[in-house]
């Protein structure tokens, strides 16, 4: 029986091209659904003994973060629009672990966690951790590393382009 390779990167993966040769193949949008697709696959399953989505998860770290804040801020912090946030929001509100109140100067909503909701996360900080883990080991740490640069890289490219508008139209 053949041996097993230590190498974590499948067989069927090809080298990739010198950076002058390397053309685009297929659509990025369908390349970067099916990445986040996988590495959700992996949060979900590990954060589902909490009873929470990944989705759950992020938004009460921001808010925790954050502290009582304006649904827009909260939004524009996690780059989704408002009508996501608001469906986003309504099962951590509804399990009692965010409320919505009266901001400041009473024209505003402030969103803040609970104590439940407090102790939920940090609940499902721990196991958080352990799915952060796999895919570090999955991927191997300078992987993950540098995908976090380039993602940060394009974030802040797309936000440049969003700000000056579409040169296209």
């Amino acid at each position: 029986m053949p041996s097993k390779s230590s190498d974590p990167t499948p067989a069927r993966r090809r080298a990739a091209p010198a950076a002058a040769d390397a053309m685009p193949q297929g659509c990025t949008h369908l390349k970067l659904r099916q990445l986040t697709r996988r590495v959700g696959q992996v949060y979900d399953r590990t954060l589902s003994v909490c009873g929470l989505k990944t989705t759950q998860y992020s938004l009460l770290t921001h808010i925790v973060r954050l502290g009582p804040v304006r649904p827009g801020e909260l939004a524009q912090s996690m780059q989704m629009d408002a009508s996501t946030l608001t469906r986003n929001l309504q099962p951590l509100v509804a399990q009692g672990w965010v409320q919505s109140g009266p901001g400041s100067d009473g024209r505003c909503r402030c969103i803040e966690v609970t104590a439940a909701g407090r102790a939920k996360r940090s609940e499902a900080q721990r196991v958080w951790k352990r799915a952060q883990n796999t895919l570090n080991e999955r991927l191997g740490f300078d992987t993950v590393v540098q995908l976090h640069a380039l993602i940060d890289d394009c974030l802040a490219r797309m936000n440049d382009q969003d700000t000056l508008g579409d040169a296209d139209e």
